[in-house]
Protein backbone atom coordinates (compact mmCIF):
# COMPACT_ATOMS: atom_id res chain seq x y z
CA UNK A 1 0.00 0.00 0.00
CA UNK A 2 1.48 3.68 -1.16
CA UNK A 3 2.54 5.36 2.29
CA UNK A 4 -0.12 8.89 2.75
CA UNK A 5 2.77 11.55 1.91
CA UNK A 6 3.51 14.21 4.93
CA UNK A 7 1.35 17.15 4.76
CA UNK A 8 3.16 20.19 3.35
CA UNK A 9 2.96 22.01 6.17
CA UNK A 10 4.02 19.43 8.62
CA UNK A 11 7.18 18.40 6.40
CA UNK A 12 8.67 21.78 5.63
CA UNK A 13 6.46 23.92 8.17
CA UNK A 14 8.72 26.57 10.65
CA UNK A 15 8.90 24.04 13.04
CA UNK A 16 8.42 24.37 16.73
CA UNK A 17 6.85 27.54 17.68
CA UNK A 18 9.25 30.78 18.66
CA UNK A 19 9.45 30.99 22.38
CA UNK A 20 8.01 34.52 24.11
CA UNK A 21 7.56 37.52 22.23
CA UNK A 22 8.05 38.82 18.63
CA UNK A 23 11.54 39.85 19.34
CA UNK A 24 12.44 36.08 20.71
CA UNK A 25 10.80 34.93 17.04
CA UNK A 26 12.74 37.79 15.25
CA UNK A 27 16.02 36.05 17.27
CA UNK A 28 14.93 32.95 16.07
CA UNK A 29 14.68 33.61 13.02
CA UNK A 30 17.77 35.58 12.77
CA UNK A 31 19.76 32.45 14.03
CA UNK A 32 18.45 30.46 11.40
CA UNK A 33 19.30 33.03 8.44
CA UNK A 34 22.84 32.88 9.82
CA UNK A 35 23.05 28.86 9.94
CA UNK A 36 21.50 29.05 6.65
CA UNK A 37 25.06 30.73 5.41
CA UNK A 38 26.90 28.42 7.73
CA UNK A 39 25.54 25.60 6.25
CA UNK A 40 25.25 26.19 2.48
CA UNK A 41 28.32 24.38 1.43
CA UNK A 42 29.40 22.54 4.44
CA UNK A 43 27.46 19.27 5.59
CA UNK A 44 26.24 18.42 9.08
CA UNK A 45 29.07 17.04 10.38
CA UNK A 46 31.83 19.66 9.52
CA UNK A 47 30.37 22.54 12.00
CA UNK A 48 30.54 21.88 16.21
CA UNK A 49 28.28 23.78 18.26
CA UNK A 50 30.72 25.73 19.22
CA UNK A 51 32.04 26.46 15.54
CA UNK A 52 28.34 27.87 14.91
CA UNK A 53 28.23 29.76 17.78
CA UNK A 54 31.41 31.25 17.48
CA UNK A 55 31.13 32.34 13.70
CA UNK A 56 27.81 33.46 15.01
CA UNK A 57 29.23 35.43 17.39
CA UNK A 58 26.18 34.50 19.55
CA UNK A 59 26.78 32.06 23.21
CA UNK A 60 25.98 28.46 22.45
CA UNK A 61 23.50 28.56 25.21
CA UNK A 62 20.98 31.06 22.91
CA UNK A 63 21.06 28.05 19.99
CA UNK A 64 20.38 25.33 22.93
CA UNK A 65 17.18 27.64 24.04
CA UNK A 66 15.58 28.51 20.39
CA UNK A 67 16.48 24.81 19.26
CA UNK A 68 17.45 22.24 22.21
CA UNK A 69 20.00 20.77 20.12
CA UNK A 70 22.25 20.83 17.20
CA UNK A 71 20.32 18.87 15.19
CA UNK A 72 17.07 20.78 15.53
CA UNK A 73 18.85 23.74 14.44
CA UNK A 74 20.30 22.01 11.19
CA UNK A 75 16.37 20.58 10.95
CA UNK A 76 15.00 24.27 11.46
CA UNK A 77 17.59 26.09 8.70
CA UNK A 78 16.79 22.77 6.21
CA UNK A 79 13.01 23.14 6.86
CA UNK A 80 13.47 27.13 6.50
CA UNK A 81 15.21 26.91 3.20
CA UNK A 82 12.62 24.25 1.70
CA UNK A 83 9.66 26.69 2.60
CA UNK A 84 11.21 29.23 0.67
CA UNK A 85 11.94 27.15 -2.65
CA UNK A 86 7.83 25.16 -2.14
CA UNK A 87 6.41 28.87 -1.38
CA UNK A 88 7.91 30.47 -4.68
CA UNK A 89 7.58 27.05 -6.48
CA UNK A 90 3.31 27.24 -6.11
CA UNK A 91 3.48 31.10 -7.00
CA UNK A 92 3.33 32.96 -10.31
CA UNK A 93 -0.19 31.56 -10.85
CA UNK A 94 -0.61 34.62 -13.29
CA UNK A 95 2.32 33.03 -15.64
CA UNK A 96 1.90 30.92 -18.41
CA UNK A 97 2.48 27.41 -17.75
CA UNK A 98 6.01 27.15 -19.35
CA UNK A 99 7.46 30.35 -17.79
CA UNK A 100 5.98 29.09 -14.60
CA UNK A 101 7.85 25.49 -14.89
CA UNK A 102 10.87 27.54 -16.05
CA UNK A 103 10.72 29.91 -13.12
CA UNK A 104 10.57 27.16 -11.00
CA UNK A 105 13.16 24.82 -11.71
CA UNK A 106 15.67 27.92 -12.11
CA UNK A 107 14.37 28.55 -8.55
CA UNK A 108 14.81 25.01 -7.53
CA UNK A 109 18.57 24.76 -9.66
CA UNK A 110 19.58 27.84 -7.79
CA UNK A 111 19.00 26.66 -4.26
CA UNK A 112 21.16 23.62 -5.01
CA UNK A 113 23.51 25.08 -6.26
CA UNK A 114 23.86 27.85 -3.23
CA UNK A 115 23.31 25.50 -1.01
CA UNK A 116 24.97 22.12 -2.07
CA UNK A 117 25.67 20.19 1.04
CA UNK A 118 21.83 21.29 2.77
CA UNK A 119 20.45 19.95 -0.61
CA UNK A 120 22.50 16.74 -0.75
CA UNK A 121 21.32 16.24 2.77
CA UNK A 122 17.61 16.83 1.90
CA UNK A 123 17.63 14.52 -1.31
CA UNK A 124 19.51 11.59 0.26
CA UNK A 125 17.31 11.93 3.59
CA UNK A 126 20.18 12.85 5.69
CA UNK A 127 22.67 10.35 7.65
CA UNK A 128 21.93 7.11 7.95
CA UNK A 129 17.79 6.46 7.97
CA UNK A 130 16.56 10.19 8.99
CA UNK A 131 12.69 10.44 9.15
CA UNK A 132 12.60 14.23 9.82
CA UNK A 133 14.87 15.06 6.81
CA UNK A 134 13.18 11.75 4.69
CA UNK A 135 9.68 13.78 5.53
CA UNK A 136 10.84 17.64 4.65
CA UNK A 137 12.40 15.79 1.32
CA UNK A 138 8.70 13.84 0.35
CA UNK A 139 7.02 17.10 1.56
CA UNK A 140 9.38 18.67 -1.61
CA UNK A 141 8.60 16.21 -3.41
CA UNK A 142 4.74 16.25 -3.49
CA UNK A 143 4.17 19.55 -3.48
CA UNK A 144 6.38 20.16 -7.25
CA UNK A 145 4.71 16.74 -8.22
CA UNK A 146 1.16 18.78 -6.94
CA UNK A 147 2.67 22.44 -8.92
CA UNK A 148 3.51 20.63 -12.44
CA UNK A 149 0.19 18.74 -12.42
CA UNK A 150 -1.98 22.38 -11.86
CA UNK A 151 -0.17 23.48 -14.93
CA UNK A 152 -0.54 20.61 -16.90
CA UNK A 153 -3.53 19.56 -16.28
CA UNK A 154 -5.33 21.94 -13.96
CA UNK A 155 -6.01 19.91 -10.90
CA UNK A 156 -4.08 18.52 -8.48
CA UNK A 157 -5.74 15.01 -7.94
CA UNK A 158 -4.70 12.32 -11.15
CA UNK A 159 -4.64 9.26 -11.39
CA UNK A 160 -2.23 6.88 -9.89
CA UNK A 161 -0.43 6.49 -13.51
CA UNK A 162 -0.24 10.18 -14.05
CA UNK A 163 0.84 10.56 -10.41
CA UNK A 164 4.00 8.03 -11.04
CA UNK A 165 4.68 9.71 -13.93
CA UNK A 166 5.02 13.07 -12.64
CA UNK A 167 6.99 11.75 -9.83
CA UNK A 168 9.42 9.59 -11.91
CA UNK A 169 10.31 12.62 -13.10
CA UNK A 170 10.66 14.52 -9.60
CA UNK A 171 12.97 11.87 -9.04
CA UNK A 172 15.19 12.44 -11.78
CA UNK A 173 15.23 15.90 -11.61
CA UNK A 174 17.07 15.59 -8.35
CA UNK A 175 19.26 12.43 -9.62
CA UNK A 176 20.37 15.06 -12.85
CA UNK A 177 20.76 18.05 -9.87
CA UNK A 178 22.96 15.80 -8.22
CA UNK A 179 25.27 15.28 -11.09
CA UNK A 180 25.13 18.86 -12.04
CA UNK A 181 26.12 20.51 -8.86
CA UNK A 182 29.01 17.23 -8.41
CA UNK A 183 30.03 18.23 -12.27
CA UNK A 184 28.56 20.90 -13.60
CA UNK A 185 29.71 21.32 -17.23
CA UNK A 186 26.17 22.62 -18.38
CA UNK A 187 24.99 25.88 -17.37
CA UNK A 188 21.83 26.17 -14.88
CA UNK A 189 20.14 27.27 -17.78
CA UNK A 190 20.76 24.53 -20.38
CA UNK A 191 20.02 22.16 -17.52
CA UNK A 192 16.77 23.94 -16.85
CA UNK A 193 16.19 23.43 -20.42
CA UNK A 194 16.71 19.84 -20.72
CA UNK A 195 14.54 19.44 -18.27
CA UNK A 196 11.78 21.15 -19.60
CA UNK A 197 12.11 18.72 -22.24
CA UNK A 198 12.44 15.88 -20.38
CA UNK A 199 9.24 16.42 -18.69
CA UNK A 200 7.52 17.24 -22.20
CA UNK A 201 8.30 13.32 -22.66
CA UNK A 202 6.80 12.25 -19.75
CA UNK A 203 3.54 13.93 -19.74
CA UNK A 204 3.15 12.99 -23.41
CA UNK A 205 3.74 9.18 -22.56
CA UNK A 206 1.51 9.30 -19.33
CA UNK A 207 -1.35 10.65 -22.17
CA UNK A 208 -0.55 7.39 -24.18
CA UNK A 209 -0.93 5.18 -21.68
CA UNK A 210 -3.84 7.28 -19.98
CA UNK A 211 -6.07 9.34 -22.22
CA UNK A 212 -7.78 11.29 -19.42
CA UNK A 213 -4.75 13.10 -18.57
CA UNK A 214 -4.05 15.09 -21.96
CA UNK A 215 -0.16 16.41 -22.64
CA UNK A 216 -0.84 20.36 -22.62
CA UNK A 217 -0.18 22.16 -25.61
CA UNK A 218 3.58 23.06 -24.96
CA UNK A 219 4.16 19.50 -25.02
CA UNK A 220 2.52 18.33 -27.69
CA UNK A 221 4.43 17.29 -30.94
CA UNK A 222 3.28 18.68 -34.23
CA UNK A 223 2.29 16.00 -37.12
CA UNK A 224 6.34 16.26 -38.44
CA UNK A 225 7.17 15.19 -34.93
CA UNK A 226 8.57 17.99 -33.50
CA UNK A 227 7.76 19.93 -30.22
CA UNK A 228 5.06 22.77 -30.64
CA UNK A 229 6.93 25.68 -28.74
CA UNK A 230 4.06 28.14 -29.22
CA UNK A 231 1.26 25.63 -28.04
CA UNK A 232 -1.12 26.17 -30.73
CA UNK A 233 -1.34 22.58 -31.53
CA UNK A 234 -4.92 21.41 -30.72
CA UNK A 235 -5.91 18.74 -28.02
CA UNK A 236 -5.88 14.68 -29.76
CA UNK A 237 -8.72 13.22 -30.23
CA UNK A 238 -9.81 11.03 -27.44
Amino acid sequence: MRQQPVALSQAVGPGRPARGTERSAARRAELIAIGRRLFADRSYDALSMDDIARQAHVAKGLIYYYFRSKRGYYLAIIQDSVADLVTYAASGLELPAVDRLHRTLDSYLTFAEHHQAAYRAIVSGGVGFDAEVHAIRDGVREAIVDTIAEGAYGRTGVGPLARSGLFSWVCSVEGATLDWIERPALTRDTLCELLVKTLGGTLRAIEELDPSCPAPPPARRDPAGTPDPAGTAGPTSG
